[in-house]
């Protein structure tokens, strides 16, 4: 491996950033929050799914002379992937000191943000679209924010900031005015005139949107892009290696050499794989400008697409392609395009390519099942020459057989064209629409003798059923000749959920419930085909019972529409009299420009310490020994903080804030490691190394905790009267039992914590996003063994709680503060969204029991 590193380019909001030592594991969240200090950029989920990261990335493509803007979630991009790319955060967007931009003005002024942790993520999609679309359609904006999650606001007013771009009027257009007919200059009636409104926001005080005056692409790029002498660049980093070839060849032969090295382009696989499942890989290899990957080849038999193409410039190709061919020929490119539109959310959808779906194969992937029940197939590369794999179900279900080979590259994807006796179809379930993984998918595909309802060949491809997508290919294979009838559906049915099993354990759980969703997709797939048929040969193929017609339909993406009415505040009420008036937000506008302060955006201090928790992994068990020699040997550590060094009480209120010789659940905290940065406190933390004596038995149900009189509190009663002889005299007992199972609190803000220890008194002060900060100050105060008063709880605003940040900041609270108390230094403690579960309800099992005199029901 080369021992120098390359020079790293690329511009941040105009401004040109050269990166002498980039770190290759590093990404654009952290670089710009932490190196950067722009802190409007927020960190929630880290896995690209909330969009609360979302920035504009600006692109040169020499060959089309284009620059093309798209959102990403910077959680996501590696730093390292930026060269030659300019990247605008919502600072670069406008601020209140220089401008702000008619973007940010109108989702406060529409009252679009409240907690305001995801506005300048709503920002910078909207921002994104009106750079590529300076006059979009309702549609567009709804699509635009499909990867960006609010939950407090509700959507609506966000929305409707973003229609105020747009020249398309989604009111009820009275009379073909354009204008509502709640409008109080087209009301209805004189009274009604005089008491309704429709809007909390006057249109005309909003500033113009002026494309001309966006900031340029950087000159410098373009020429960066046009140089016809690129060379290879490579970015060394303390225990990883970047490299970019800029020839197909160059990229076949750092395959050969390095044959488990992940080619990381949209990084949407590679990212969660290493930040969730401790993936690490000592080389990536990023093919990102090589145009053999951009191909885009249309023939007689089909579309050869290459397999750099995002996901989003796919959409625009099958939607091409789809005016440009017969109907007939492009079912297999239809089924795609309609998933393509609801597969997560735009900012991924621009991130994530062709041939990195493809080839990672997850098993909810909503697209491969279709590629391959429409006959796709990949073309791969490696030095030895070229071959194609059929995408098929041995290679969804990764048989080593089917599969690419560690030095070979994928090319590019060929769909063909569908017969005209062949239909192709995808079809999903989820819990919503967009950004949502499917809970049960499939692709299926049925070709019939030309004339006929004889099925010639048939696949089924199901997703979200085991750990890759499986194919029912043994039904498929007994149902080849039968008629297209409600027999062979009722066969299918059963041979379906014979050959695909889902085992109890499976995860997800809803086991039941996704075998019936199999036959659900089978039933609906059965009845497009009729459909299908029927319009095919209305005389031969009679058309499906009028009762089944309403499961054809999909439920549509639309732009929501609806009337709003308000009691209009009298013209004569003085300006000093705010009641009834629409007010903004006090700090609407800072949530917009991403100046609104949460903890973890204050600004830090030299010697500031990270600090991350070691848990355990056992639901009951002795702790037998702590080993953590190696963490403190890994660099950047300064301690590792156990129950041995909590000053005060490690136990206040039954609230453990340490482990020390037993640990009664998954997830208790047993250690916290502090060190320079958060990497390096990660990284030590999985060095730290615990055993454990189980202990029976392991209680983790209320049942198994009622069963073994196994409770953590005194039992808490409110009786009135003689309860046990009210049961004995009663005519009627009506008994039973409701149980509530486990919920997730979802806040877009993390949990996080700023300690600072102070020179006198022991005293310490706390920056924390919590609902009860008296709470916090009693257990940290118990925790250090000081007086209150000399704990001060400072809460500014919090990005989200619901009901998530009343009891466990308090907990997280003392572990930080014993850190800064003992290190004498500034700790930061985050716990990341994949940890914010530690503050979760538990399952509820109520049992009830009530007495009546007498019974009497009534119809």
């Amino acid at each position: 491996m080369p021992s120098s590193s390359d020079e790293l380019i690329f511009f941040v909001n105009g401004k040109k950033v050269i990166e002498k030592n980039p770190v290759p594991e590093m990404n654009l969240l952290f670089y710009v929050r932490k190196v950067l200090h722009l802190t409007g950029t927020k960190y929630s989920c880290g896995g690209g799914g909330c969009g609360a990261c979302t920035v504009m990335i600006s692109r040169y493509n020499p060959e089309s002379k284009k620059i093309y803007h798209y959102p990403a979630t910077a959680c996501l991009v590696p730093v390292c992937s930026l060269h030659g790319a300019a990247v605008t955060t919502v600072e670069g967007v406008g601020s209140i000191k220089r401008r702000i931009h008619p973007v940010q003005e109108r989702l406060a002024k529409c009252h679009g943000t409240q907690c305001g942790f995801c506005s300048p993520g709503m920002v910078m999609s909207i921002y994104t679209l009106l750079r590529n679309h300076p006059e979009p359609t309702p549609d567009q904006i709804t699509e635009a924010l499909g990867g960006n999650l609010c939950r407090c606001t509700g959507y609506r007013p966000i929305v409707e900031s973003g229609k105020t771009f747009s020249p398309e009027s989604s009111v009820c257009q009275m009379k073909g005015s354009g204008k509502c007919c709640m409008d109080l200059d087209e009301g209805c009636s004189e009274s009604t005139k005089e008491r309704m409104c429709t809007k909390l926001y006057n249109e005309d005080e909003f500033q113009p949107l002026d494309p001309s005056q966006e900031p340029i692409f950087p000159p410098e790029l373009i020429r960066m892009a046009e140089d016809p002498h690129k060379r290879r660049l490579t970015f060394q980093g303390e225990r990883t290696i970047w490299i970019m070839p800029v020839t197909l060849n160059d990229l076949l032969e750092l395959k050969a050499s390095y044959p488990e090295a992940p080619l990381v382009m949209g990084n949407t696989a590679v990212g969660p794989g290493m930040k969730f499942n401790n993936e690490f890989h000592p080389v990536f290899i990023s093919p990102l400008g090589l145009p053999e990957l951009n191909l885009v080849d249309t023939a007689n038999s089909g579309v050869t697409i290459g397999a750099r193409h995002s996901l989003a410039q796919m959409k625009d190709i099958l939607h091409s392609l789809t005016l440009e061919q017969p109907k007939e020929k492009t079912k297999t490119h239809q089924a795609l395009l309609k998933h393509l539109r609801t597969l997560a959310g735009p900012q991924i959808r621009n991130m994530a390519t062709l041939g990195g779906h493809v080839v990672s194969r997850p098993d909810f992937s909503d697209l491969n099942p279709i590629l391959a029940a429409g006959n796709a197939t990949i073309n791969v590369i490696s030095k030895e020459g070229q071959r194609q794999i059929p995408l098929n179900g041995p290679f969804l279900e990764r048989l080593p057989e089917a599969s690419l080979k560690p030095e070979e590259v994928a090319l590019s994807v060929f769909i063909p064209y569908s017969g005209q006796w062949q239909y192709v179809s995808g079809l999903r379930l989820a819990q919503r629409q967009e950004n949502a993984f499917a809970i049960v998918n499939a692709g299926m595909s049925v070709e019939f003798e030309e004339g006929t309802n004889t099925i010639k060949d048939l696949q089924m491809l199901f997703g979200s059923v085991a750990p890759t997508v499986v194919s029912a290919s043994q039904t498929c294979k007994q149902l080849i000749g039968r008629q297209w009838d409600d027999q062979m559906l009722s066969d299918a049915c059963q041979l379906v959920l014979e050959e695909i099993r889902i085992p109890p354990d499976a995860e997800g759980g809803m086991v039941e419930y996704r075998r019936t969703l199999i036959i659900s997709l089978l039933f609906k797939f059965y009845l497009k085909v009729r459909r299908w048929l029927s319009e095919m040969d209305p005389q031969k193929f009679p058309d499906i019972p009028e009762k089944f017609v309403s499961a054809l339909d999909d439920l549509p993406i639309e732009t929501p529409q609806g009337i709003q009415m308000f009691q209009c505040v009298d013209p004569n009420q003085p300006e000093q009299d705010p009641v009834g008036h629409p007010i903004m937000h006090q700090s609407g506008i800072k949530h917009a420009t991403g100046e609104a302060k949460f903890v973890d955006d204050m600004p830090r201090i030299n010697q500031e310490l990270c600090l991350t928790v070691v848990t355990s992994t056992r639901a009951h068990a002795k702790i037998t020994s702590i080993d953590v020699s190696e963490a403190l040997a890994y660099p950047g550590v300064v301690d590792v903080i156990t129950a041995e060094d909590v000053p005060g009480d490690n136990n206040h209120s039954g609230e453990i804030f340490y482990a020390q010789n037993e640990v009664i659940c998954v997830g208790q905290i047993i250690c916290t490691v502090a060190a320079d940065t958060y990497i390096h406190a990660k990284e030590a933390a999985k060095r730290v190394k615990i055993t454990y004596d189980d202990i029976e038995p392991a209680i983790i149900t209320i049942e198994q905790a009622l069963e073994h009189n196994s409770f953590l509190s005194s039992e808490k009663k409110i009786e009135q009267g003689n309860v046990d002889y009210a049961f004995k005299h009663v005519d009627h007992i009506i008994e039973g039992e409701i149980h509530v199972e486990g919920q997730e609190h979802f806040y877009m803000e993390t949990q996080t914590i700023l300690a600072i220890p102070q020179t006198e008194d022991k005293e310490m002060v706390l920056h924390v996003g919590t609902q009860f900060p008296t709470h916090v100050q009693e257990y940290v105060s118990a925790a250090l063994k000081v007086p209150r008063n000399r704990i001060a709880c400072q809460m500014k605003r919090t990005g989200g709680a619901f009901g998530g940040k009343v009891t466990k900041p308090a907990l997280l609270g003392a572990v930080c503060a014993v850190a800064a108390h003992n290190l004498k230094m500034h700790i930061i403690f985050q716990i990341s969204g994949a940890g914010a579960g530690l503050a979760k309800p538990t399952c509820r099992l109520t049992q009830l029991s009530e007495d009546l005199a007498s019974l009497r029901l009534q119809w």
